[in-house]
């Protein structure tokens, strides 16, 4: 003779130190997951910001220590710290450009040099809304050429 079946939905939880614990109810859902990649330009503005926290919070020495510990030459290190000569609101959008689903990035670094180069944020800021203009224009010709 059988007794009565109890059926419930658990999932594991995990907890401190990898511990588990039965959990009753279904299992949350995933977080979801951002299609694309991060354009490289945003990665080297977060490298360049981080860079520089470690020189300023003494963690490393120089910038000489730098280019060392991430095995790059000191020139590359250079044009990678030039990015924190953009101005703040263009630091800020080149973190959050948007991702990449496929193909190249919208906006490279090598465009971004020249802009960098410009010591005066309003003549950056001219530069570039004009490079957006140009780069947005640019792919809409290759759209409207694509539909015909």
């Amino acid at each position: 003779m059988m007794g009565p079946t109890v059926e419930c939905t658990v999932h594991f939880k995990v907890r401190h130190h990898g511990q588990k614990s039965l959990q009753s109810g279904a299992a949350p859902a995933a977080p979801a997951t951002e299609q694309g990649r991060v354009p490289r330009l945003s990665r080297l503005m977060a490298l360049a910001v981080r860079f520089e926290k470690l020189v300023r919070d003494g963690a490393v020495r120089d910038y000489a220590d730098v280019a060392r510990l991430g095995n790059v030459s000191r020139a590359r290190l250079t044009q990678i710290m030039n990015l924190l000569n953009l101005a703040p609101d263009i630091q800020e959008a080149i973190l959050f450009l948007p991702r990449t689903d496929q193909g190249f990035d919208p906006i490279s670094e090598r465009q971004i040099r020249r802009i960098a180069a410009e010591p005066d944020w309003r003549r950056q800021r001219r530069l570039w809304a004009a490079m957006l203009a140009a780069d947005h224009a640019d792919a809409r010709s290759h759209t409207q050429g694509d539909a015909t």
